[in-house]
């Protein structure tokens, strides 16, 4: 059974008396004739003295934030929508039976005032009541602290909370919205048509990205949350419609960091007979309108640098970018060269990367991608990554295609669409040769899109925005979760759920066929040995690396009081969320290693063993009552 605090129990017997008075404690409808915000603006240049003459009534409602009852008379302030406003109530103005009931009031309640506007000598705007009604009685309490919510995951899982309490908060709710909707006011006003495509998909396509898997019980059959808007929008323009866009929401089924959530808004555009150029022009335009018509400024700050969105953009290519880092030209190298420059540099190179292209975008990702600060166009891709796009015309190896990069983050991705459906196809089946090498995120051959293409697509550039991470620069925030209402969050007292990809320790395992690595047959001294420091460490937290298959971040406590990075590939084994709050063993004392342009400091202990030529492997994981800290020996 639950358990109440003495608070939530006295304001059950407030609810009860006032239900013993004949009203409803819950409410019913009220007729508000004015917000807070407008009555202020409104009477704030009105000096004290002139509101003798002014006799103009308001009915205000709103959620009680501060009472200071001072016996027959007393301040309290409400918040609406819009802001907060002082009421003055008296005994004298609205009756002895109003003003008891008034005096049960607490702060959360909603009530209802009308009454006429008045100045206070020390110059606030207030409505003095002259009827007061009660609306809702809150059964819990507001957090204490008269700023709100202390702990940031208690914001985001109780947001109803976090907007009463943060104005910060609310400020950012109310603005997301009017961001949208000077998007599609500019899109609009280009001549595009807003349009809406299937959410479930039979087939994985549209970008690189883990899926969501449901099931279809009438057909049996099992489905794709969408990944991306791309296909069905191109469909669109061999239909003729030319101009089409959608924001919508899309699911990939990745790790959560301050830039991702597993379901977040993306808009898709695609403009017939237009071009990389045609992209580039609309993204600026477009960026530069909602500053000036919400913002009304060219500056802001984010990620921890001042941004300035005015003047020319910069545009580069990436095996410039590239070279201007790290002095190789890429342009001129085989592929024998560049994956011995990628160990030289020590990159990981997976099976399937094994490509001039996906080398250098490796490069790209270590040296050059948060060093774009101001707004950069970064064009010339390889081919291997971009299997939608066109190919450059001028080196085959590469296509037209861009990334918007602010702070060092991906805002938006543009092509000059791929309309031959012969080569369409070919990319097509490239795909599928690199998930057989492991690439998890590959696509599926989309037969119909290849025959929607074999009617003819008018030539097209296209364009996917963030509307999450746009939403971040425009409010300044730091967190995806701040401009998401709800994001995805592990219910509260929740079990622990094992991936299906996932080697579960309770599987049971046919020891038959388990194939073990021969012991070393060179002994090492106790010397030696003892100079690698094991530890018990804490996982504080645990992400999967963007733009890579196989690594997971974990942010550990390892008794220092200071946290600990270490990186690790074995998200073919583990998902983060399964992860927090265990504990592992580490070695601590190994020299750092960039990884993603992530500093790893340590390596975490696994034990791996294969069967039937496949590798398992299980994450050492130790009692919880071993300290973080605790040296092994």
């Amino acid at each position: 059974m639950r358990e109440l605090t003495d608070q939530e129990i006295i304001r059950r017997e407030k609810a009860e008396k006032i239900r013993s008075l004949g009203m409803d404690p819950f409410g019913h409808v009220f007729n508000r004739t004015a917000f807070a915000k407008d009555i202020k603006e409104k009477y704030k240049d009105v000096d004290h003295d002139e509101f003798e003459n002014i006799t103009d009534q308001y009915t205000v409602a709103g959620r009680i934030m501060f009472i200071r009852k001072m016996g027959k008379a007393s301040f309290f302030t409400i918040q609406d929508k819009t802001d907060k406003i002082q009421i003055y109530i008296s005994i004298n103005d609205i009756g002895e039976d109003a003003y008891t009931l008034f005096k049960s009031a607490d702060i959360g309640d909603i009530v209802g005032v009308k009454g006429r506007v008045m100045k206070t000598m020390t110059g606030e705007i207030t409505i003095k009541c002259l009827e007061y009604t009660h609306l809702v009685k809150a059964l819990r309490p507001l957090p204490e602290k008269f700023h709100g919510l202390t702990d940031i995951e208690e914001r985001y899982r109780r947001r109803y909370v976090d907007l009463i309490m943060n104005e910060e908060s609310k400020r950012v709710a109310f603005l997301r919205p009017k961001i949208i909707r000077c998007i599609q006011n500019f899109m609009d006003n280009r001549g595009f048509t807003e349009v809406e495509t299937p959410i479930l998909n039979t087939l994985l396509t549209g970008a690189s990205a883990r899926p969501f898997i449901t099931h279809h019980n009438t057909q049996d059959l099992d489905m794709y949350l969408r990944i991306a808007l791309e296909l069905p929008l191109k469909r669109l323009l061999v239909g003729g419609m030319e101009a089409v866009y959608e924001i919508g929401r899309t699911f990939r089924n990745e790790g959560m960091d301050p830039m991702h959530n597993p379901e977040f808004t993306l808009m898709e555009a695609y403009l017939a007979y237009s071009n990389l150029d045609g992209m580039m022009e609309m993204t600026e335009s477009m960026f530069k309108t909602i500053a000036k018509d919400i913002f009304h400024k060219d500056t802001f700050m984010w990620n921890g640098n001042e941004i300035n969105i005015a003047g020319e953009w910069k545009k580069v290519s990436m095996t410039d970018a590239i070279k201007e880092k790290t002095g190789i030209d890429f342009r001129t190298i085989t592929v024998e060269e560049a994956l011995k420059l990628a160990e030289e540099h020590k990159i990981e190179v997976a099976e399937h990367e094994k490509t001039l292209g996906h080398i250098i975008n490796l490069f790209f990702e270590k040296y050059v991608e948060e060093t774009l600060i101001q707004p950069t166009f970064l064009y010339g891709h390889p081919v291997e990554i971009s299997p939608l796009t066109k190919k450059n015309p001028e080196d085959p190896r590469f296509v037209d295609r861009f990334e918007l990069f602010i702070g060092g983050k991906e805002f938006a991705n543009a092509y000059t669409e791929l309309n031959d459906p012969v080569d369409q196809l070919e990319r097509f089946e490239d795909q599928l040769k690199e998930r057989e090498l492991g690439n998890e995120e590959a696509n599926d051959i989309d037969m119909d899109f290849v025959e929607a293409l074999e009617y003819g697509m008018p030539p097209a550039g296209g364009i996917g925005y963030g509307i999450d991470r746009l939403v971040m620069f425009f409010t300044e925030s730091a967190s995806i979760r701040d401009v998401i209402l709800f994001p995805t969050m592990k219910p509260q007292g929740a079990k622990q759920v094992i991936n299906k990809q996932s080697t579960p320790t309770t599987q049971k395992i046919d020891f038959s066929k388990v194939e073990i690595e021969p012991l070393f047959e060179d002994y090492v001294d106790f010397e030696t040995f003892s100079k690698s420091d094991f530890r018990a460490v804490k996982v504080k937290e645990c992400e999967a690396v963007p733009k890579s298959s196989k690594l997971l971040k974990f942010v550990l406590n390892d008794g220092t009081g200071e946290d600990r990075v270490i990186l690790s590939g074995i998200h073919a084994y583990y998902e983060p969320e399964e992860l927090v709050g265990k504990t592992l063993i580490a070695i601590t004392n190994l020299p750092a290693r960039k990884m993603m342009g992530i500093d790893s400091c340590g390596m975490l202990i696994s034990a791996v063993h294969s069967e039937e030529g496949e590798e398992r492997l299980h994450l050492l994981m130790v009692d919880d009552a071993i300290p973080a800290g605790a040296k092994l020996y």
